[in-house]
């Protein structure tokens, strides 16, 4: 058997994952309390695992525009659902210049299995 070709989106993501840093859960937390800005980009409806208190939290929509603003030298995680648009979004980052940016293998859903704090959804909330 050859080795399978990817293609569409998860060629996009796979390519995105070579160009950012992958962080464990753990090491994302670890990571966020020693000074990384922690961006979680889901959406009101997408926060059954539980809001993470004290993230900032963008929409993907809008994520890149808020980012924007910062210093190029800012430590960025973000974190998504299961980790695969959050892959992406920090590709972007690399690509606007930013030195430090990376995402959560697994999402909010390893973050909550790994015993990381999650609030319910409304009190983790601090969009910008």
């Amino acid at each position: 058997m050859g080795v399978r070709q990817l293609s569409g989106i998860d060629a996009l993501v796979d390519e995105a994952r070579g160009n950012i840093t992958r962080l464990s859960p753990a090491e994302a937390y670890e990571a966020w309390q020693d000074g990384a800005l922690l961006v979680d980009t889901r959406t009101s409806d997408q926060l059954e695992d539980g809001a993470i208190p004290g993230a900032v939290r963008h929409a993907l929509s809008v994520v890149l525009w808020r980012l924007d603003e910062l210093p190029r030298e800012t430590r960025v995680i973000l974190i998504c659902r299961h980790g695969e648009s959050s892959s992406l979004a920090a590709a972007q980052l690399v690509q606007m210049g930013f030195l430090e940016a990376a995402d959560v293998i697994g999402g909010a859903e390893a973050w909550r299995a790994a015993g990381l704090p999650v609030v319910d959804p409304g009190a983790g909330d601090q969009s910008v």
